[in-house]
C-alpha cells in the first residue's frame, strides 16, 4: 500500500518507531541499499540487514552509534529533526524502567513480538483486519495459583471500513518460559478458528477468526475468542499493544484466591521504545480477587496492568 506525506506525519507523532521509518522509506522511495549508501557518504556504516530489522521491528537502535545513523536517517529521508529518535524514547542506552521486575516483559522483547507477529500474518492472505475498526474490546486475564497467566478471553466490537472483510488477526504472547505450541485457541462468539501460526523463540501465537459473515462497509460485528495458555513463568504484568486508535478498552485481571498480588498499578507508554508513564495505584474488588482499567478512547501506544506479589 502507498504512503502519502500525510500518513507518514500521522505516524512520525503516533509511532511506533519502526512503523514511522518504513512509512519514511516507502514515501520517500528508497530501497535499503541506496539508504545504505547515502548513509556510507556520510561517515555512518550500517548494514542493510539491521535497517531491515529495524523497519520490521525485530530489532531496535539503541547502541550509540545507531542512535547516530537514525540522527542521520532523518537527513536522508528529508524528516524534521528528532522525529525518528524521539520515537524511541528517552534515555535509550540505559535499561528502560520496569525491566527488572520479576517477570516483566523489556520493551525490546515487545518490539520483537511485534515484528515477529507481522512476519507470521504475511504468510496469512488476504490480509486479516486491515478493514476494521475497533469500537470496543475487552480483555479478561486468567493468572493461576501458580502465578502464571492461565488464559484469557477477549470480545471485540468493530466496524468494516470496507466491502468484504470477512476475519480478523488475533495476537497472544506468552510470558518467559512460554511453549506457544501448547497454546489452545478458542472460538467463543460469532467466528470460528482458521490458521494458527506460532514463534517459539518470541513466544507469539498468531490466530486466524473468520467470520460467520462478510462484512459490508459501516457494518459492525461481535466477536469473542479465547487463548489458554498455563504455559510460561510466574508473570507480574499484562500488556496490550494497539497500532491504532480505536474505542473503549476494558482490561480486566482476575488472581486465584491462593495468589493474590499485594498491590497493582496501570501503565501505559506510547511506543515500546518509550519509557512507561506514571503508574497509578489500582483497587482490588470482588472479594480483593480482580483488577481492571478502562480506557475510552485507546491511542497507538502500550496499556497494562502490573502487580507485585510481596
Amino acid at each position: 500500500m502507498g504512503h502519502t506525506e500525510a500518513d507518514l506525519a500521522q505516524v512520525l507523532t503516533t509511532g511506533p518507531f519502526h512503523l514511522a521509518l518504513r512509512a519514511a522509506l516507502a514515501t520517500r522511495g528508497l530501497p535499503l541499499q541506496r539508504v545504505q549508501h547515502h548513509l556510507a557518504h556520510r561517515g555512518i556504516k550500517v548494514g542493510v540487514t539491521s535497517l531491515s530489522y529495524w523497519q520490521q521491528g525485530a530489532r531496535r537502535p539503541q547502541r550509540p552509534e545507531s542512535l547516530r545513523a537514525v540522527r542521520a536517517l532523518e537527513d536522508v529521508l528529508e524528516l524534521p529533526a528528532q522525529s525518528l529518535v524521539r520515537l524511541l524514547g528517552p534515555g535509550t542506552d540505559s535499561a528502560p524502567a520496569g525491566a527488572d521486575r520479576p517477570g516483566a516483559r523489556s520493551y525490546r522483547s515487545l518490539a520483537e513480538a511485534a515484528g515477529t507477529a507481522e512476519r507470521l500474518f504475511a504468510g496469512l492472505t488476504p490480509p486479516g483486519d486491515g478493514g476494521l475498526h475497533t469500537v470496543g474490546h475487552q480483555d479478561r486475564v486468567r493468572i493461576d495459583a501458580d502465578r502464571r497467566l492461565a488464559g484469557r478471553d477477549s470480545h471485540h466490537v468493530v466496524r468494516a471500513q470496507r466491502d468484504g472483510v470477512d476475519r480478523y488477526l488475533a495476537v497472544h504472547q506468552g510470558d518467559p518460559g512460554c511453549d506457544p505450541a501448547r497454546v489452545r485457541v478458542s472460538a467463543l462468539e460469532n467466528c470460528r478458528t482458521g490458521r494458527v501460526r506460532w514463534d517459539t523463540d518470541t513466544r507469539v501465537v498468531v490466530a486466524e477468526l473468520l467470520f460467520d459473515t462478510r462484512l459490508c462497509a459501516g457494518e459492525t460485528y461481535v466477536f469473542g475468542y479465547g487463548f489458554e495458555d498455563g504455559t510460561g513463568g510466574p508473570g507480574s504484568e499484562y500488556v496490550r499493544g494497539f497500532g491504532c486508535a480505536g474505542g473503549q478498552y476494558l482490561l480486566q485481571v482476575r488472581f486465584d484466591e491462593g495468589a493474590l498480588p499485594v498491590r497493582c498499578h496501570r501503565f501505559a507508554h506510547a511506543t515500546t521504545g518509550a519509557p512507561r508513564g506514571a503508574r497509578t495505584r489500582l483497587a482490588l474488588s470482588g472479594r480483593h480477587r480482580t483488577v481492571h482499567l478502562v480506557e475510552q478512547g485507546v491511542r497507538p501506544g502500550i496499556l497494562g496492568i502490573d502487580w507485585d506479589w510481596d
